[in-house]
């Protein structure tokens, strides 16, 4: 939608010109007007102004509008678990269970409408509108940390450093069985499932390239002190979706408690203690967490490093079982 107006009137001459779009466009917040200025979306004279410009006789504004068929974005009281925080980005520790942003079957309780709801609604206009701010993903049910622009220079500078591989990511997973070797490279290509469009799956001709480096970090034995499962560390190399969880399924070792890539192998469960079966069964999903992050900051350009502790429930189910 295109608004062009010209300032015939002299009670609008010094006006701001954010000021002056707010009264001829009542349905525009403060913080969309000052989007679509920065946005260069908004011209005087064919310039581009700042949202302090004083109007003078004469100008002729041009602002055009996007308009989208997206829901509206709200903020929501969400606690929030912050790990970093500053003018340029925020880093967060994502609890099991919160959706990364809105979508079909989630349009509220997201981590989106909670950093809505702490940074302010100009952070709506960060980036991809349905996903402002975001530059990477985490799955709904994998914990760990998530790092965040708050302006359209860091989202970019952000995504760029993903893009080019960069940004450093190591998850830690517990999985069923003894990997071998201990330590390795997955390497395939990752795309959609053709019989389950929410499943991904690997292969050697069609799909985008994924490279995961693991390495186990302990092995779990069962009451019988048989080699049963590993904790494994998983450094991301790419960052495609559910990339984890794919190459350890497929590789024979899914993780405990996911409910897509592999269900818990009945003989291996009944051969583990009834308090580690009862965490298992209680697992919120995958047990697969974000654990450390590294990137360089956008605007300091210095690196910047961040580790997370595991969830108690995870911890709690790795010393439950024998190393």
């Amino acid at each position: 939608m295109i608004y062009q107006y010209k300032v015939n009137a002299n009670k609008y001459v010094g006006m701001r010109l954010d000021k002056y779009i707010s009264l001829n466009l009542a349905h525009l917040s403060r913080s969309k007007i000052k989007f679509l200025i920065n946005k260069n979306k908004v011209l005087v004279n064919d310039l581009n102004k700042d949202p302090d410009y004083k109007i003078t006789l004469n100008d002729k504004i041009k602002v055009t509008e996007e308009i989208k068929n997206e829901t509206y974005l709200k903020g929501e009281n969400i606690k929030l678990n912050i790990v970093y925080e500053d003018k340029e980005l925020i880093v967060i520790d994502k609890p099991a269970g919160l959706v990364m942003h809105p979508g079909a079957g989630n349009q509220s309780g997201t981590l989106v409408n909670a950093l809505i709801n702490h940074c302010g609604d100009s952070f709506s206009f960060v980036g991809e509108n349905q996903r402002p701010g975001i530059v990477h993903r985490i799955d709904k049910d994998t914990s760990g940390l998530v790092v965040v622009a708050k302006n359209d220079f860091t989202h970019a500078n952000l995504s760029d450093q993903f893009s080019k591989h960069s940004i450093k990511r190591k998850y830690v997973a517990i999985c069923w069985g003894i990997i071998t070797p201990t330590k390795g490279t997955i390497s395939s290509l990752i795309s959609r499932s053709d019989r389950n469009r929410t499943k991904m799956k690997s292969s050697k001709i069609r799909g985008k390239s994924a490279i995961t480096h693991y390495k186990t970090l302990k092995t779990l034995k069962d009451e019988k002190n048989n080699k049963i499962a590993s904790v494994v560390e998983c450094q991301l190399e790419t960052g495609r979706t559910h990339q984890i969880r794919v190459h350890l399924s497929e590789k024979g070792h899914p993780i405990f408690g996911d409910r897509i890539y592999g269900r818990s192998p009945m003989r291996k469960l009944k051969s583990l203690s009834d308090e580690s079966r009862e965490l298992i069964n209680k697992l919120p999903g995958q047990a697969l967490h974000a654990q450390f992050l590294e990137f360089y900051h956008p605007r300091k350009e210095k690196k910047m490093n961040f580790q997370s502790v595991i969830p108690v429930y995870l911890s709690n189910l790795i010393n439950s079982i024998k190393s």
